[in-house]
């Protein structure tokens, strides 16, 4: 018998280290989200997840998306279900959009630019969101 709750510790752990590797840093508290959003410049939000549309796509453009002449200045992560407090405090950024997990949110100087919903991400495949986001890249960032 699977112990359920072993399962999903293990599947947030690799969700959270699939995420770091690709370069974001992990924001577990409402204190970290607003350090992080204070920050001068555009900061680029993997709001991350357990689902399929997470692991399958958003995490492989979130990686693949930034290998790329502009990017943001700062790559930051919140985990949905998991990380509550921080994902709360991010969305409060997120004026205009309701929450969806996962998504992208790119600010500047923590105000909303634009935002890839999860209607923008599932049944989508990573290239498509790749472009999407590397489009918004091309708008907002500088070249680096």
């Amino acid at each position: 018998m699977v112990n359920f709750n072993f399962f999903m510790n293990d599947v947030v752990r690799q969700a959270r280290e699939e995420i770091v590797a690709a370069g974001y840093t992990e924001l577990h508290d409402a204190e970290a989200v607003e350090s992080a959003f204070a920050r001068p410049g555009v900061t680029l939000v993997m709001v991350n997840s357990v689902c399929g549309c997470a692991g399958g796509i958003a995490r492989p453009a979130a990686a693949h998306s930034v290998h790329f002449d502009k990017r943001p200045d700062q790559l930051v992560t919140v985990f949905a279900g998991q990380d509550k407090e921080a994902t709360a405090r991010a969305r409060e950024y997120f004026e205009g959009y309701p929450p969806s997990s996962p998504s992208f949110a790119l600010l500047k100087d923590g105000k909303i630019l634009k935002m890839v919903e999860r209607h923008e991400i599932e049944g989508h495949s990573p290239m498509q969101v790749i472009e999407k986001l590397q489009g918004y890249f091309n708008q907002y960032c500088e070249e680096v």
